[in-house]
């Protein structure tokens, strides 16, 4: 689990967090929510300890990030996994070079070790027999199961995704949302997705925090966010033609 209190964070004059309070649970895919502005890209670099709040903490299970010393934050962000929003995989390596890419970084396993580990993560994000194939070779879909298998590779207590679905089409968006919930529940992670898609969030999203302008406008889950009576988030989630006929439908009472 994560723990968030009180978040604070700005840049010089500009306030972009403001006072944020929540938790995400382990085991579970929790989303952050969001018109442009609202600050989820901010929020999810402080969970990445990539920028440092003035104010609040961040616990990770029973660690307070702002009370560890600079290798103890060192080895908690080694427990964490990421997968970009562009993929972010490196053009003149193999999929399995890509994969194996964390391993090399921050483990000191041999060689045969880490190449068990890439042919056990490609497999279960069904890449098998793609190991040899350059970035460029295989389509969007596949480019984020690499990624997905990279993030994993060091079993990660953490896992985070910046807009995991960007760029692909409705169908393989659904198959990348479902394979980051099975990886979630079967290794037991703490899931954060910074997302705008509502196919996400009508999918596969079990916590769910919307923010406004920095605050913490409102969290439940993917139930609860088309009950909820909030403007802000009816406005937000409404938004689409899609979701505009299911509002109609449900206030016609079909």
């Amino acid at each position: 689990m994560i723990h968030v209190e009180n978040l604070h964070k700005g840049f010089g004059e500009a306030k972009i967090l403001k006072g944020v309070t929540t938790s995400f649970e382990k085991g579970k895919t929790n989303l952050i929510i969001g018109t442009s502005g609202s600050g989820k890209t901010v929020f999810l670099k402080c969970l990445l300890g990539l920028f440092t709040p003035e104010q609040g903490t961040i616990t990770y299970g029973n660690t307070a990030y702002n009370e560890l010393n600079e290798q103890e934050q060192r080895d908690l962000k080694e427990q964490m996994g990421m997968v970009f929003q562009g993929s972010a995989l490196f053009d003149s390596m193999t999929v399995a070079e890509n994969v194996r890419f964390p391993l090399e970084m921050f483990t000191k396993k041999t060689k045969k070790e880490m190449n068990i580990r890439v042919s056990e993560v490609l497999e279960r994000v069904n890449l098998e027999g793609a190991d040899l194939k350059l970035p460029s070779e295989i389509s969007g879909g596949m480019q984020k199961r690499v990624a997905i298998a990279r993030a994993i590779v060091t079993n990660p207590k953490y896992l985070f995704c910046d807009e995991p679905n960007s760029g692909l089409d409705p169908k393989t968006a659904i198959v990348i949302d479902n394979l980051i919930k099975e990886i979630t529940e079967e290794f037991d992670i703490t899931t954060v997705i910074n997302t705008h898609d509502m196919n996400s969030v009508m999918e596969i999203g079990e916590k769910i925090v919307f923010l406004k302008q920095g605050y913490l406008e409102w969290e439940g889950d993917k139930s609860q966010i088309f009950q909820t009576d909030n403007k802000a988030v009816t406005d937000f989630v409404y938004s689409s033609n899609l979701f505009k006929k299911v509002r109609e439908a449900q206030l016609k009472g079909l």
